[in-house]
């Protein structure tokens, strides 16, 4: 019998998925449990086994399509099973009406008459305002009806119910002599296009998130320059013990340790921004992002608790989010709940970067590359140091550049002495 397979929710707060890659064609038969569909949503690809054994008669999105959860995905003849759709393909409907009531409920995506009552963010109330768009008449295609910013480009803008019936008045057609004085010029082909790179997948969701990103937070950026060379020193030192545990030792554990000290001394910096109810959400465990490089994009796998790791724990956890982000074989939960982020290139670090913000967190940390430089000593000497400097990027609607300042100084402290990273109490 044809069973209908859907979008299952894959993860709190998720709406929906893009379809990464299809393990079945049409026609194929597929066993219970077997991999039939790569979904990506929120920078991890999460595979979806096939609920049913039997023969794929049609697949409903292309590699590269946006499917809603709840949305159909293939239908499959499983031989001598149920009947129809199942559980996983139930679809959201009108609520019944109350016994009694004279109507039924509207359906979830209805949307209310009135501006205030419409679903949308505050960001997208802001363009709708800007754009002279009334929010009641336009139809939301987000989550339960939520209008979404492509909803105010788009055709879905309904007549308010008590708008006029006479037609708004129409610009005057241009006469013949001002049309053949601009006369139609067509587009000229790209003869020297080399290569069209759809921005889809994990690319899509970067370019989705650095967009938001940008659009809501107000960037601010600080910049300190640090003398590491102790920390070199103490990091060669340690490098050879921790090694030997198969585990490579290299700056980032120390700068963790000693961006925990300064997200404790300054806690409003470990914070997420709920633009919803226009709150700023502190946070009291340091869950760490770090963004590493991936064959698709960037990820930022998160290290949970790292306020609570030591050194040598950090050094494991983090080469082993990087070896398996690298590989694609990271689960959602790592990739998400982050409060603060770090971003570091290595040794390619460059001078100085503004990194941009791993929205809804409110600061990140760039990491430059450390370089040998001399530097006039207080005694008046001029001997070699190891240099390095920070940047660290603010949301500047809730973070003041002086609050930046103090945390980047606590950060500093601690690298530029960083045998205080051992008193550090857990």
């Amino acid at each position: 019998m044809t069973f209908e397979f859907r979008l299952p929710d894959i993860g709190e707060g998720v709406a929906e998925g893009e379809v990464v890659r299809w393990f079945v064609a049409e026609g194929d038969t597929v066993q219970e449990d077997a991999p039939l569909v790569s979904v990506l949503t929120d920078k991890a690809n999460v595979e979806i086994p096939s609920p049913r054994t039997g023969k794929v008669l049609k697949l409903y999105a292309q590699v590269g399509e946006k499917v809603k959860v709840g949305g159909l995905l293939v239908t499959i003849d499983a031989a001598g099973g149920p009947a129809g759709p199942g559980p996983a393909s139930a679809q959201p409907g009108p609520a019944p009406a109350a016994q009694g009531s004279a109507t039924a409920a509207p359906p979830a995506a209805a949307v209310s008459a009135t501006a205030g009552a419409v679903l949308a963010s505050p960001y997208v109330r802001r363009l709708a305002q800007e754009r002279g768009i009334d929010l009641s008449t336009v139809r939301g295609t987000g989550p339960g009806g939520r209008v979404t910013e492509a909803d105010l480009a788009g055709p879905a803008t309904a007549p308010s119910p008590a708008a006029s019936p006479v037609p708004a008045p129409r610009p005057p057609s241009p006469g013949p002599a001002e049309a053949a004085a601009r006369p139609a010029v067509p587009a000229a082909p790209l003869a020297d296009v080399a290569e069209r790179i759809p921005i889809r997948g994990l690319r899509g969701k970067i370019a989705e998130h650095m967009a938001e990103a940008t659009h809501r937070a107000a960037h601010f950026t600080y910049v300190e320059e640090i003398d590491v060379t102790e920390l070199v020193r103490l990091r060669d030192r340690m490098a050879k013990h921790v090694e030997k545990q198969g585990t490579k030792l290299t700056y980032l554990p120390f700068i963790v340790k000693a961006v925990v000290a300064g997200l404790r001394a300054h806690p409003r910096m470990n914070s997420t921004m709920d633009d919803a109810a226009n709150e700023l959400v502190v946070r009291s465990a340091q869950h760490i992002g770090i963004a590493t490089a991936a064959p698709e994009g960037l990820i930022v796998p998160v290290v949970r608790n790292a306020g609570t790791k030591s050194l040598a724990q950090l050094a494991r956890e983090i080469q082993d989010l990087a070896e398996r982000g690298r590989a694609g074989k990271l689960q959602r939960a790592e990739l998400t709940g982050s409060t603060f982020t770090i971003s570091s290139l290595g040794a390619l670090g460059g001078v100085l970067a503004t990194p941009i913000l791993n929205y809804p967190e409110v600061a990140i940390l760039g990491v430059h590359k450390i370089q040998r430089r001399p530097v006039y000593r207080s005694d008046g000497t001029i001997a070699p140091a190891d240099l390095m400097n920070l940047s660290v990027s603010l949301d500047h609607r809730v973070l003041d550049g002086y609050e930046g300042a103090q945390f980047l100084a606590t950060v500093k402290s601690y690298l530029e002495d960083p045998h205080q990273l051992f008193a550090e109490l857990a």
